[in-house]
């Protein structure tokens, strides 16, 4: 089986087995887990942030960080093609009582500087108060496309003008450095918090980072014991994302690539749309030209001959991840070509 669903189905490499077999440990609720401790403090200097937060995964990672930043009635202005608007749940509603504004994203990721100025609420005790925007990098709807270091400049200064905080949630962050050829920090750069996770590109079985400041994330600290994110002997699998940050994060080049061969001969198979243009990342969107419910038939013809994607609205969405190698999306491709031909002639 090829499975493209996403970069979660990885599994760990050897060097973090061994790493989690031979993991010191200790009681992390208590701050006494010696291993989860490394990986914060590594965490946060690689992102050039004071502080990090080991947390179960990215839905919560997000939630802390922006339960942290807001209040019951808030308002957070994000793009409408963002994962935290549109597959976490609605969690910042339904746990924080805060008030989503959404804007239409750009095929590049962005949302135009206008727009958000535009959604920024005046004191008015009819309003929301708008406390703060979270942005994605690297933007999965959009196809994996990166956030430039320019643009999320742009965005913080405009925020600082109207004392908004900006989140920024890089669950593949390190995607958009390694596709962008710019260090980490370039793109982390004046926000207020971030996220990203390591159980995607960076093979780890488990978890994600919140980084920020030290008050900062001596407040998500609560909230993440709130949501039932507080682990013990956590340094099994902290162990994983030390090992990670140290050895993963150049070899996503290969996935890009990977997504680029992918793309390439998708485009060649008569029938099919592939977005985006431009592949920068692992991500890669196709779909029939004849109609969504042809696609639902086209994913399932695709699991019964070894291929998994996954639905994604009108959209199948392939991603390359460490496990996947050329003749895999050699093969991938083939299969995929043999789906559509069958599917179109029944």
């Amino acid at each position: 089986m090829i499975d493209l669903r996403s970069d979660t189905v990885t599994v760990p490499t050897p060097a973090m087995r061994n790493a989690m077999y031979q993991a010191e440990v200790g009681d992390s609720g208590y701050g006494e887990d010696p291993t989860v401790a490394r990986l914060e403090e590594k965490a946060a200097a690689v992102v050039g942030t004071q502080a990090a937060l080991f947390v179960p995964s990215g839905c919560m990672a997000n939630l802390v960080s922006v339960l942290t930043h807001c209040g019951r009635g808030d308002g957070v202005i994000l793009g409408y093609s963002t994962d935290m608007f549109a597959w976490e749940v609605g969690a910042m509603s339904a746990v924080g009582g805060i008030h989503p504004h959404p804007l239409p994203n750009r095929h590049d990721g962005t949302v135009r500087l206008a727009d958000i100025e535009a959604a920024i609420r005046p004191e008015d005790v009819h309003l929301p108060r708008s406390r703060l925007i979270c942005l994605e990098n690297t933007n999965d709807l959009c196809g994996g496309v990166p956030l430039t270091p320019g643009y999320t400049a742009s965005v913080v200064a405009l925020a600082r003008h109207y004392r908004l905080s900006v989140h920024l949630d890089g669950a593949r962050l390190f995607n958009a450095s390694v596709s962008l050829g710019v260090d980490v920090r370039e793109l982390t750069r004046g926000v207020d918090s971030l996220m990203f996770c390591l159980s995607k590109g960076l093979c780890c079985p488990v978890g994600s980072m919140v980084c920020g400041s030290g008050d900062f994330i001596a407040e998500a600290r609560r909230y993440c014991k709130m949501l039932g994110g507080q682990m013990r002997q956590a340094g099994v699998i902290a162990a994983a994302g030390i090992v990670a940050l140290e050895q993963m994060i150049e070899r996503l080049e290969e996935d890009h690539q990977h997504a680029h061969l992918l793309g390439d001969g998708l485009r060649q198979i008569r029938g099919l749309s592939v977005m985006p243009e431009n592949i920068q990342t692992n991500i890669v969107f196709f779909r029939l030209l004849e109609g969504e419910n042809l696609n639902v038939k086209l994913m399932t013809r695709l699991g019964e001959i070894g291929v998994r994607v996954l639905p994604m609205g009108p959209w199948l969405r392939a991603v390359t991840h460490y496990g996947i190698g050329r003749e895999d999306v050699r093969i991938a491709v083939t299969q995929i070509e043999y789906a559509v031909t069958d599917v179109l002639a029944t």
